[in-house]
């Protein structure tokens, strides 16, 4: 239904004349009108102080939904006034909800299950046997970037980034060299990882739910994504000591995992079985069998709690619940879906026109928007464009706002989020001493691309 109204959208966007009233139900052009004028220019101004977070130190939540609520508020005011089709703005408002929906609880229910394995000790003991081993800085590089990559998928790149720079940093305080180096490889493998998995990134599941590409299509973007990783980190990697940090065992104490720790990771592996085949054999949203999973989560919780007296409660999971997160999406999506409905959106597909710039370079060029801007929105916005676009260019621009935030400190929200936790040590100033070396990934994952979708045919055309 969402996709029939989005071409519904299309290609009835440019046929009637700007403040005109609707007619038969089609979607009046307001672009250049004062409420679609002032629309860009909310979104622009709310999309700076979303970007701005950490010189204002606001929240970027809070200017989001109040971009992604008033916007909609602004609109449906323009149509009362001027007596159009009220049922156009509550139609559209819907829809919104739904896909946020999608999301949303897809989301809830990640990190509800990420905070429980956080209560039970399952990511220190990760953490203690990294750093028990007496790896040296290069072989800890690897391992941590390798597990960045492979957790990724599953557990979202945001998470797994925040895991393993705590990581990084217990590893070593000081030691700039090594640091440095693996915070960007971190990043670079989170997002890399995130590219190929609908778990992995909030892009990538936004495609998915969108109905771009089926769960196996996805897994096709696993050569261009390690491949590109792997360029980058083998160049990172040389400006890594060769050292071993010191450990002392007799003052680290190995952690112990909570009672039950072993079947939660196992619940949540079967939560994310059970929303693969929700969306693709049920044709139920993917979040449904999130929640199922969730539901499961919960009766063990009360297992755990009659049985063995255990202290592990659910809600304490929730309550840590990043709900700022949550909001953001909610706000930014708003916003892109208002700026779709007046009309903006429509322009914006022009560039993906063969005539102008074409469906490669646009989706090559959004890598490197999606480094300046988040991620989340722009891929919002070319969903809501919508255009005319085989399977191989939808996996395209998957993979490029996935894997083109890492080229700026602060372009994805493991960026940003990796900034937070090595304060003064990974800034954007040591991450762009380092940036060539992701540009080269990032081009060598487009020369994968290419040679697997558009020479060689490697992967399901439906």
């Amino acid at each position: 239904m969402i996709r029939l109204l989005i071409l519904l959208f299309l290609g009835f966007g440019f046929a009637y004349a700007s403040g005109g009233s609707s007619d038969g139900g089609a979607i009046p052009d307001l672009t250049f009108t004062w409420v679609g004028i002032a629309s860009l220019v909310i979104f622009v101004i709310g999309y700076y102080f979303v970007a701005a977070e950490e010189k204002y130190h606001i929240d970027k939540a809070k200017p989001a939904l109040f971009t992604g609520t008033f916007l909609f508020i602004l609109v449906a005011f323009y149509y009362a006034v001027n007596s159009m089709d009220m049922n156009l703005v509550h139609t559209q408002v819907e829809h919104i909800i739904l896909e946020i929906a999608e999301i949303f609880f897809f989301l809830f229910v990640a990190m509800t299950f990420i905070e429980s394995m956080i209560h039970m000790g399952v990511f220190d003991r990760l953490k203690y046997n990294l750093v028990s081993k007496g790896y040296s800085y290069k072989k800890l590089f690897w391992a941590t970037g390798l597990l960045a990559f492979f957790i990724s998928p599953v557990a979202d790149n945001l998470t797994t980034a925040l895991i393993l720079s705590t990581v990084l940093i217990t590893i070593e305080r000081n030691k700039a060299s090594f640091l440095v180096p693996g915070a960007i490889n971190i990043v670079v493998a989170a997002n890399a990882g995130g590219a190929w998995s609908p778990f992995g990134d909030i892009t990538t599941l936004m495609a998915w739910a969108a109905g771009k590409g089926e769960f196996i299509d996805f897994l096709f973007l696993f050569p261009a994504s390690i491949g590109g990783f792997l360029v980058t980190g083998y160049l990172l990697s040389r400006f890594v000591p060769d050292e071993t940090p010191f450990f002392d065992a007799t003052t680290e104490k190995k952690p112990e995992m909570m009672h039950g720790a072993q079947v939660v990771i196992g619940l949540g592996v079967f939560t994310i079985v059970c929303a693969v085949l929700s969306h693709q054999v049920l044709h139920l949203p993917a979040m449904w069998g999130m929640l199922f999973g969730l539901s499961l989560l919960k009766l063990y919780a009360y297992r755990l709690k009659k049985v063995h007296n255990s202290h592990f409660n659910i809600f304490h999971s929730i309550a840590k619940i990043e709900n700022n997160t949550l909001l953001f999406f909610f706000g930014i999506l708003a916003a892109v879906g208002a700026l779709y409905f007046v009309g903006w959106l429509g322009l914006a597909a022009v560039v993906y026109d063969p005539a102008v710039l074409g469906p490669t370079w646009s989706n090559i060029g959004v890598g490197f928007l999606s480094a300046i801007v988040d991620n989340v929105p722009v891929m919002s916005a070319i969903l809501k464009a919508n255009p005319d676009m085989g399977l191989d260019q939808w996996m395209l621009v998957t993979m490029t706002a996935g894997v083109g935030g890492s080229l700026i400190s602060f372009g994805s929200a493991a960026g940003v989020g990796v900034m937070g936790k090595l304060p003064g040590i990974y800034t954007f100033g040591s991450h762009m001493k380092y940036a060539w070396t992701i540009l080269v990934g990032y081009f060598a994952s487009l020369a994968i691309w290419y040679v697997q979708f558009e020479v060689l045919g490697l992967y399901i055309k439906h």
